[in-house]
């Protein structure tokens, strides 16, 4: 008979090989819902920013949901109507931006120390 094998559990190491697997499937599954936690926790921050020396604001959701916009009355002027457009474009980016940082910020903080980087993933 083959060394490792039982007719009733068929081909074996006494089972150890199952308690990892069922431990590993537990790993993964506590590292999944501690990667679904911290993306929560940045969905629910908000990011602002300012341009023009604070004449145009926005502010956005970790979800990269603009939420508001503030333009002082000081900075809307008829005759520059583009330059009004283009700080609220410029104020809205940014705080986009700041919200895409502190997203990969926070899973690369996560990633980082799986040390994956030895299965060729590119992470």
């Amino acid at each position: 008979m083959a060394k490792g094998y039982s007719a009733r559990r068929g081909f074996s190491n006494g089972g150890g090989a199952s308690m990892k697997q069922a431990a590993m499937q537990q790993q993964l599954m506590k590292m999944q819902e501690d990667m679904a936690k911290k993306q929560q926790e940045v969905e629910e921050k908000s990011f602002t920013a300012s341009v023009g020396g604070g004449a145009v604001s926005a502010t956005v959701s970790g979800k990269k949901e603009l939420t508001a916009l503030t333009i002082k009355p000081d900075a809307v002027d008829p005759e520059d109507v583009e330059m009004l457009q283009d700080m609220v474009i410029s104020a809205v980016n940014e705080a986009l931006r700041q919200a895409e940082e502190a997203m990969n910020a926070s899973m690369n903080d996560f990633t980082g120390s799986l040390g994956l980087g030895g299965l060729g993933l590119g992470l």
